[in-house]
């Protein structure tokens, strides 16, 4: 289980790439246009530098939803290798069986 902090820290994260999305997009097509002048794509730069850190997509990490693990992540099912392993070994999720020989 991973600590209490690092999982609500993730959530911060996410919450703010969802609040800053479209002002980070609206800036980012302002300063990748090269038909704007070089005053307004550098003020446009300003502005982005200006917007908090963790509002980039970038710094989001994904981790199990059910554990919180950042490593040994499986992007389809949300959820890390050993969460899969107990879960399919419990019999929880349809058409997985542990195979033992």
């Amino acid at each position: 289980m991973a600590k209490k902090s690092m999982i609500e820290r993730e959530k911060k994260r996410e919450k703010l790439v969802a609040q800053y999305a479209e002002k980070r997009a609206s800036l980012k097509a302002i300063i990748n246009d090269q038909e704007k002048p070089v005053e307004e794509r550098f003020k446009a730069t300003l502005a982005l530098a200006k917007l908090p850190r963790n509002s980039s997509a970038v710094r989001l990490h994904n981790r199990c939803q059910l554990t919180g693990r950042p490593h040994a992540y499986y992007r389809k099912l949300k959820i890390s290798r050993i969460a899969l392993r107990n879960l399919g070994s419990n019999g929880e999720i349809p058409g997985m069986v542990k195979s033992s020989w």
